[in-house]
């Protein structure tokens, strides 16, 4: 079943006031991001997370990270955040850091296979105003069906989801590039899971 896909123009203040509106309902939305277009919603919404998987055709197994707009909407989504986290978080945020922490018990259990969360607040003025009006957090991944490319314009992503999502808001081109270094929290000492651009030598404090 389709549904009929809103285009949104990011310039548009009342446009990027509809897409928050509809993510905090939690409809899937398309929306830029600072490497690639991503598909998100209400990261509080298990309806709205089961939403973006079948969007995506996304095997549950893969978690759906969560963006945010800022650091202090880590407690919303996050049950423990150690210092060591903090201290990354602001050499890196916003940027291409992910931080697998444990995940409040408000999320629904199909946003990941596990205890943990992936966060990360990335560095796009035009995307974290959405988050922020969508109420600070958005469970997003890559606006494209599984295993098919990444979109980075809003034309690509609507190529591959249209009729599957609320609506695409249209920010212009994204620079692509590597994927987010990943750090896991999860154990006694802080794990680098992916390197990307943001090298972590030494995560001890």
């Amino acid at each position: 079943m389709t549904i009929s896909t809103l285009r949104l123009n990011g310039s548009d203040n009342a446009h990027v006031a509809q897409g928050a509106d509809l993510l905090k309902q939690g409809e899937p939305v398309v929306f830029p991001t600072d490497t690639v277009y991503g598909v998100g919603t209400n990261p509080l919404s298990a309806t709205g997370v089961r939403k973006i998987y079948g969007a995506k055709i996304r095997p549950l197994d893969k978690g759906i990270p969560i963006l945010l707009a800022d650091i202090s909407d880590l407690e919303k989504v996050a049950a423990d955040f150690p210092q060591i986290a903090w201290d990354l978080a602001e050499q890196h945020w916003p940027g291409a850091l992910t931080l697998i922490v444990p995940k409040n018990d408000l999320l629904p259990a199909d946003i990941s296979p596990n205890a943990g969360i992936a966060v990360r607040i990335p560095d796009h003025d035009l995307c974290r105003t959405l988050i922020r009006e969508a109420g600070g957090a958005v469970a997003a991944t890559s606006a494209n069906l599984s295993g098919e490319p990444p979109a980075q314009t809003a034309a690509e992503a609507l190529e591959q989801l249209d009729g599957r999502v609320a609506a695409v808001l249209d920010g212009g081109p994204v620079p692509g590039g590597l994927p987010s270094t990943i750090v896991s929290l999860m154990g006694d000492q802080p794990a680098v899971i992916r390197q990307g651009p943001v090298e972590i030598v030494s995560t001890k404090s």
